[in-house]
């Protein structure tokens, strides 16, 4: 599920709370659902922006140093990302 599946959980539930009136027997409360719905589409929402925001994290290091041998600055850069286009 991604953020796109959140969004559509409190969209669904949102119609389901608000905007449906229809008497099923008292056995169900679509009313109840739809505000289920919505607090389930909150955190799905949340959970995948959590997801999305730690996979775009990158390192940078950049370290200097003076060769021995030469006397040259040497200077070396890393570069550490889980998201393998950065």
């Amino acid at each position: 599920m991604g953020i796109g599946s959140g969004i559509a959980l409190f969209v669904i539930g949102a119609i389901l709370a608000f905007a449906v009136n229809i008497d099923l027997g008292g056995a169900v409360d679509l009313t109840t659902i739809g505000y289920i719905l919505m607090g389930a589409g909150v955190v799905v929402f949340l959970i995948s922006l959590v997801f999305t925001l730690r996979r775009r994290q990158t390192t940078a290091t950049t370290r200097t140093a003076v060769d021995p041998a030469s006397g040259e600055q040497v200077t070396r850069q890393t570069r550490d990302s889980n998201d393998p286009l950065v």
